[in-house]
């Protein structure tokens, strides 16, 4: 298959699988949703990249020599887990995510739901954020969805029960949290939300 180094090569009304997101060689980040070209946002802001960064390291520092394994973006997670890669039609990048299951993992990312993702809303993106990847996740089983507003300091932390997400909690950067997907994990979201 030959290599796209450019995304006007791409027919964005068209379907592709992950077979065909690997043959894509170009700058611009994108995402598949369904089969369909999502281009990403640009840069991440500061206040974004510091809480990525701060919650990064607490999940880091807190899984040295465990199981769990956690990653940043830039890093795919094909959300339905296949054997082929022409099967894979949705390919997503959160901004971070935590995987449990070593079978999941390979080295191009992730084939199967993390256990946890975090995505942080940018203006260009709250509502691919809030509403497509809130879909996306919750039909895949990701065990827990963490949305932070990095301008607002807050976090809107939601578990799937029944196949369903409920808001268990809507933090405030006073608050504890103490993470359910990894039990002892405490974070305090002071020094996350600080920039």
């Amino acid at each position: 298959m030959e290599q796209i180094t450019s995304i006007s090569q791409l027919d964005l009304s068209k379907q592709y699988t992950y077979s065909d997101y690997l043959t894509w060689w170009f700058e611009e980040r994108v995402e598949l949703i369904k089969g369909f070209i999502l281009k990403m946002s640009p840069a991440a802001s500061r206040s974004h990249q510091s809480l990525s960064g701060n919650l990064f390291r607490e999940f880091s520092v807190f899984l040295k020599h465990k199981k769990c394994k956690v990653y940043h973006a830039p890093f795919d997670v094909r959300l339905k887990r296949v054997m082929s890669d022409n099967e894979a039609i949705t390919v997503v990048q959160p901004d971070i995510c935590i995987i449990c299951n070593d079978n999941f993992l390979d080295d191009r990312g992730c084939n199967g739901p993390p256990d946890l993702i975090v995505e942080i809303l940018s203006l260009s993106n709250s509502k691919h954020d809030l509403v497509t990847k809130f879909q996306l996740y919750e039909e895949a089983k990701v065990g827990e969805y963490w949305i932070a507003y990095p301008y607002e300091k807050v976090l809107d932390v939601y578990h799937l029960q029944n196949n369903k997400y409920v808001l268990f909690k809507k933090y405030t950067e006073e608050d504890i949290i103490e993470v359910k997907t990894l039990p002892g994990l405490v974070i305090e979201l002071k020094d996350v939300f600080e920039i």
